[in-house]
């Protein structure tokens, strides 16, 4: 697994609080600060903190109308294969990046919750 993405309106924000309650770094690009990283020392583990577009409704659990807010995103080395393989297990596609060497395609798992396959990414 790569990381687990949150959403939320003010991505660095969120970053800075949970790296207070962690100890973990924050990592930002400031020409993009609609996504933001969170590593663990060593950076092996990271949380991703991502921008809402738009009006943003956070989460009020266990209110089914304000569910929780997040994604899973999974590094893989043949996202054909990979794609093929999540479709016969229930997931369903919703969207393709459109990358030719490297991106990522969305998928939701049979309970709706989305997903994405990354491809080309890892370093």
């Amino acid at each position: 697994m790569q990381c687990t993405v949150i959403d939320c309106p003010d991505p660095l924000a969120l970053a800075n609080f949970y790296a207070a309650v962690l100890g973990w770094e924050v990592e930002a690009d400031e020409a993009d600060p609609s996504w933001v990283w969170l590593n663990a020392p060593g950076k092996s583990q990271r949380l991703a903190f991502q921008g809402v577009q738009g009006e943003y409704h956070p989460p009020r659990w266990p209110e089914p109308a304000h569910p929780q807010q997040f994604h899973l995103d999974f590094d893989v080395d043949d996202v054909e294969r990979a794609q093929r393989e999540v479709i016969a297990l229930g997931a369903t596609f919703l969207h393709d990046s459109g990358g030719k060497t490297s991106g990522f395609r969305v998928f939701s798992d049979p309970a709706g919750h989305p997903f994405c396959l990354c491809y080309g990414q890892q370093g």
